[in-house]
């Protein structure tokens, strides 16, 4: 059975707020959040981004669905995850006073900033799943006690998951931070010893101090290594390389199976948008931004799979090329046909074009 897709198209460059007026009419002409009753605590999942530059959906969005799921007697607010890496936004302190600077103050959205993992990304809640990998997994333990979600994404291409949009928000960005852990495990990363210049980026940016200086390159402790793939996106010098082999294949079928476990807490409440604009080869967490094709636009489903699926086809579809060939060249349709495997949701969409 297909599930729909609404799909909103954007010129390339299109303002932030005529988009968002746009998707406030497809929203509330559809009563897509209908779901939400008198004092739904609804949580709104988005990514705050790294840096001020990059493609990550920006608050008026935000804003937007807050303002709607108010006036239905909800009471929203925005949230997050700790991340594995050294950075801005690796306990609750800083990723909520990074999210201000970013434009995500309650004054310009309406809304609190709350961590669903706590402070240290450690407070966390076993859900139950019919997974071929697990039988539970972690997810971040406020998204379980809330009464709604809404999941908003910013497709980018990624490194290890193929592409990044509503599944990998969900699996890697709902989990509290042994879930993540967990998801991150079997990928393992080397060093090119004659490409290293003992610059030290890798070692600082590491969040697992697995990577020591020698005298002639750096290397990696497997037994501390946790494959996040912090040191492949921050070395410049090419020196850090991936077995793309079957591992990324893993962490996407770990990945699909928190997403399952995150989606089955709030089946019948939930809300799926992903923002098609500023479309780049990496994800948001990453330092540097590239554009790499046009403005789409915005598509919005009840169904995670769906909404994925929909992206990725219209995104090639104006790209006139497989995305393999525009991010990274890995088998980036796994996640897709894993949820399939699993029965999780569907990729058989109707595009409803608005």
């Amino acid at each position: 059975m297909s599930e729909k897709v609404y799909f909103i198209s954007a010129q390339d460059n299109e303002d932030d707020a005529l988009l968002c007026g746009k998707l406030k009419d497809l929203i509330s002409g559809k009563d897509l959040l209908g779901f939400i009753e008198d004092r739904d605590v609804a949580a709104i999942k988005t990514h705050f981004g790294e840096v001020s530059d990059l493609g990550y959906a920006r608050p008026v969005y935000l804003k937007m669905l807050g303002d709607i799921i108010k006036s239905k007697g909800g009471m929203p607010f925005l949230t997050e995850t700790s991340t594995l890496y050294k950075g801005n936004r690796n306990n609750a302190i800083k990723h909520i006073t990074h999210a201000n600077n970013q434009g995500f103050d309650f004054a310009s959205t309406g809304m609190p900033i709350i961590m669903a993992d706590g402070l240290f990304g450690d407070d966390e809640y076993e859900v139950p799943i019919d997974g071929k990998i697990y039988k539970s997994v972690k997810i971040a333990a406020l998204l379980a006690k809330c009464s709604a979600l809404v999941v908003v994404s910013h497709f980018t291409g990624h490194l290890s998951a193929g592409f990044g949009a509503a599944l990998k928000n969900m699996g890697m960005g709902c989990s509290s931070r042994k879930g993540k852990m967990e998801q991150h495990s079997t990928t393992k990363p080397k060093i090119n010893s004659k490409a290293c210049t003992l610059c030290g980026v890798c070692a600082k940016w590491c969040p697992a101090d697995a990577i020591t200086l020698g005298e002639e390159s750096a290397s990696i402790d497997k037994q501390k290594c946790i494959g996040c793939g912090q040191c492949l996106a921050m070395c410049r010098f090419d020196a850090v390389k991936y077995n793309w082999g079957s591992t990324n294949e893993d962490l996407q079928k770990k990945i699909v199976e928190h997403a399952m476990g995150v989606y089955s807490l709030h089946r019948n409440k939930s809300l799926y948008v992903n923002v098609l604009t500023r479309i780049s080869k990496d994800c948001d967490c990453m330092a540097g931004f590239q554009k790499i094709m046009p403005d789409i636009g915005v598509l919005v489903s009840f169904d995670p799979v769906s909404v994925d699926a929909a992206s990725l086809d219209i995104v090639e579809k104006v790209a006139g090329k497989k995305f393999s060939q525009l991010a990274y060249d890995i088998p980036y349709r796994f996640q897709l046909d894993y949820s399939r495997e699993l029965n999780f949701g569907t990729v058989d969409y109707e595009l409803v074009e608005m």
